[in-house]
């Protein structure tokens, strides 16, 4: 299929001392528009219409950064004028490219969304190359230059539900990762069934909203203390799940715990997850446990949210 994994065009000197963590999954650039009013099907409206770098493990990526880490992107990107700009732009914020996956045939992905004043109102995600590129995007932990079976990679991965079904099924079993801190989330409600063979990992903390718990147990939960517990029941080590203003909870061998979320104006919703995700993994990195990582993530979301992004 003409993929390769090497030094995308442009890469950066000085990016090769090794990465805070690895970001497996979706690159993309979204296109998002937004709206202060309120909208249902069929509205047109006046707005504002961006494009920037998204994906989940890119948003994951961008979070990380803004929390003082050095991510390093495992994804595929096209050899076009959209891939290598999206590479740019990631490397510019100080994220290492080296171990992205080319492709001369596959296209960059992209992402498009409109967000009113009453929420996200529609989105499409088209991650056909991702899906396409399959395990190729692993590469790196194989041939020795982040790991190997013989030596896996031991350290932290944010790995995104993007990933087909039969390549995270394979994961799960998969040595290149039974050494790693592995952090995963689902790139959306409809894609959070597919984590159900990773939740048993032994290595594994899941990143979930109420809804996306619901999907992974079949079963409607009314909060999202309730839904730790139901995705505890279904062998998972160890869960976080979200719930809008409400309550977050966290559950594990530790038992579990909640903690509310600060009271702000909400002014945007995309990559809101991620960011709780990514200040969560950095909160811990920094050495915060408990209900204080917990506290910290809610805080930095809080303010990510609330940022109108003009």
């Amino acid at each position: 299929m003409g993929l390769r994994s090497v030094r995308a065009p442009g890469h950066l000197e000085g990016m090769d001392q090794p990465p805070d963590i690895l970001c497996i999954g979706s690159v993309l650039w979204d296109v998002i528009g937004r709206t202060p009013r309120s909208m249902a099907v069929g509205h047109d409206v006046p707005g504002r219409i961006t494009r920037l770098p998204g994906g989940v493990a890119m948003n994951i990526a961008m979070a990380l950064v803004r929390e003082g880490l050095r991510p390093a992107l495992l994804t595929v990107l096209g050899e076009d004028a959209e891939g290598r700009e999206l590479a740019r732009a990631a490397e510019r914020m100080g994220m290492v490219t080296a171990h992205v996956t080319w492709s001369a045939e596959l296209p960059t992905d992209q992402y498009m969304a409109i967000e009113a004043e009453n929420g996200l109102v529609a989105a499409i995600a088209d991650a056909h190359s991702l899906e396409r590129a399959g395990d190729s995007i692993l590469a790196p932990l194989a041939d020795g230059r982040l790991g190997s079976i013989d030596a896996p990679f031991s350290g932290l991965i944010a790995l995104d539900g993007n990933l087909t079904e039969s390549l995270l099924s394979r994961i799960a079993d998969n040595l290149l990762f039974s050494c790693a801190d592995l952090r995963i989330a689902p790139a959306s409600p409809g894609k959070a069934s597919r984590l159900v063979p990773l939740l048993s990992h032994p290595r594994a903390t899941i990143y979930v909203n109420r809804i996306e718990a619901g999907l992974i147990c079949d079963k409607k939960f009314p909060t999202a203390e309730s839904a730790a517990r139901g995705l505890c029941e279904m062998g998972a080590r160890r869960v976080l799940v979200t719930d809008g203003a409400a309550p977050v909870a966290e559950a594990g061998a530790g038992g579990i715990r909640t903690a509310t979320p600060p009271e702000v104006t909400v002014n945007r919703v995309t990559g809101a997850g991620d960011t709780f995700m990514a200040a969560h993994i950095a909160a811990e990195r920094r050495g915060q446990t408990g209900i204080f990582a917990l506290e910290a993530a809610l805080g930095i979301t809080a303010a990510y949210i609330s940022d109108s992004g003009s």
